[in-house]
């Protein structure tokens, strides 16, 4: 099979150079060692040297046998690798790293968010990993982009991250459809952090929540009020929807009260990544991407839950475009 069949996605670098994630095989053993190694090589020694110096092309090659194997490439050249392996029945991420070369440059980001879709795909709930527990600077860059703690293991910290459930909308109607399926599926004191760029969908999105939901209207962007009290005609929540596009941290959302209507709401955030997420510990990320096509309206949804409040099959059902 050609890298190209197996090309994953795509993304500029700062300096306008093109990386690339692609799927390994077996004859990327030696490729994905000799990025292990340099990465590894170059990280700051805290206790024991990483396990990942003692590896060789066998056991490599035994990972991607047992497992998945991805790399990240520059102009043809393999910068980043990682491999998924099972963990007690489950997808676990290893080997994660990047030449030194591109450190801080986002690739080993966008290398992490491309296998966490790719699992999505494959209908995976989640991405574990381990992490070990005296290098509280890697284990906070994982907490970063969306892992948390979820035990100990023989001085390592099992993190988990759940995975998106994704869901196709062809057009504004079809977003606003999507929004008032889920819809169905909310309750008061229920979060949704929506995100996605200019355009995208998530008022849209809101609108269709709000018919669901029965709220009063119309549903607007809040852009410069901040936020917008949506009563409900019937007897279900209040719809809070606010618009953090103008805020620049957390410190400036807790100006806005939320947490006294939290408990008596369904609460949309726009643009509240990075800064609404400490408004409670179970909530639904909501991200709405377009495609590359200017002149195509479809937009692709990525929903995922957070915390022990949501049902992922039910979830799934209602993201069902013929639900």
């Amino acid at each position: 099979m050609s890298h190209a069949v197996r090309e994953l996605a795509a993304a500029l670098l700062p300096d306008g150079r093109e990386l690339t994630v692609r799927l390994a095989d077996a004859s990327d053993a030696a490729t994905l060692l000799a990025v292990s190694h340099a990465a590894f090589a170059a990280r700051p020694v805290h206790g024991a040297p990483a396990a990942a110096l003692s590896d060789d092309e066998a056991a490599v090659g035994a990972r991607l046998a047992a497992g998945t194997g991805y790399v990240a490439e520059v102009d043809g050249e393999a910068v980043g690798g990682a491999v998924v392996v099972p963990l007690e029945g489950e997808p676990c991420l290893t080997r994660v790293g990047v030449v030194p070369a591109l450190r801080g440059q986002g690739v080993a980001t966008f290398l992490v968010e491309v296998i966490g879709e790719h699992r999505a795909d494959l209908g995976e709930p989640e991405l574990t990993l381990l992490a070990r527990a005296d290098h509280p600077d890697v284990v906070e860059r994982w907490r970063r982009v969306g892992f948390a703690t979820d035990g100990e293991r023989a001085g390592h910290l099992l993190l988990r991250r759940p995975l998106p459930l994704v869901a196709r909308a062809a057009d504004a109607d079809a977003m606003r459809t999507l929004g008032r399926r889920l819809a169905g599926l909310l309750r008061a004191g229920d979060l949704i952090i929506a995100s996605g760029e200019l355009g995208a969908g998530k008022t849209t999105f809101t609108q269709g929540l709000g018919a669901g939901l029965d709220v009063d209207g119309p549903i607007i962007s809040p852009t410069f009020v901040l936020a917008r009290i949506h009563p409900p005609r019937t007897g279900g929540p209040t719809l809070v929807h606010v618009d953090a596009y103008r805020l620049g941290d957390a410190a400036e959302l807790e100006d806005l009260d939320l947490e006294e209507s939290l408990a008596d709401s369904v609460t949309l955030v726009e643009w509240g990544t990075g800064v609404a997420e400490g408004l409670a510990s179970d909530r639904l990320d909501v991200d709405i991407r377009r495609g590359t096509d200017p002149d195509d309206e479809t937009r692709w949804v990525f929903v995922t839950p957070h915390g022990d409040r949501w049902d992922r099959a039910r979830l799934a059902a209602a993201l069902e475009e013929d639900a």
